[in-house]
């Protein structure tokens, strides 16, 4: 929680600066701009890692303690709705079987329809992204989780949710190893020139 506040006091000046500034490009939104571009390369490295993962490992997980990889996959799709239903007023709808479900259940569901889940609200969350600049990051929302209610700048989601992909792409990543799996940032890149 401790990098959470300090992260968020960093911003704080450039975000009231930006806020002050005439909003017309992407020069013009440098924090949203990073901001989006973090949250779509762990997007793509999510999907591509979920993709690889074959589905009899789902139900992997190191200890009893840890999450399986199918509960990871239902954990981020939660996640993402959470985060990214903050970024504006574009708001998800769901069918009552996905928003009644517990995720320790969606975690049994087959792969094809976990990671089409998974990729569904990530598709959402880069069209909540759509909607910010580097003014409305720090608008006020009033934000639910479990049950309480409180209110938070707009860009506390904005950082919550790329640290949040950030966290899980890590565990997958180690879940993967143990497996003999490699994750994908650590899959030989194409050498320039095509050599």
């Amino acid at each position: 929680m401790k990098t959470l506040h300090a992260a968020l006091l960093a911003l704080a000046l450039p975000v009231s600066l930006a806020a002050q500034q005439p909003v017309a490009s992407a020069a013009a939104n440098p924090i949203t701009t990073a901001f989006r571009g973090r949250t779509m390369t762990f997007q793509r490295n999510l999907a591509q890692a979920f993709d690889s993962i074959p589905e009899a490992k789902f139900t992997y997980r190191p200890t009893p303690a840890q999450l399986s990889i199918g509960r990871i996959a239902a954990h981020l799709v939660s996640d993402n709705y959470f985060f990214c239903n903050n970024f504006g007023p574009m708001k998800a709808s769901f069918s009552a079987k996905d928003s009644t479900t517990a995720d320790s259940i969606k975690a049994t569901w087959p792969k094809d329809s976990l990671v089409a889940k998974l990729k569904t609200s990530l598709t959402f969350c880069e069209s909540a992204f759509a909607q910010l600049d580097g003014a409305k990051l720090v608008d006020e929302i009033t934000m639910t989780f479990n049950g309480n209610t409180r209110n938070a700048t707009r860009v506390t989601m904005v950082l919550g949710h790329v640290i949040d992909m950030a966290d899980h792409y890590s565990q997958l990543s180690n879940y993967m190893r143990l497996n003999n799996i490699l994750p994908p940032t650590a899959l030989p890149r194409p050498r320039p020139g095509g050599n």
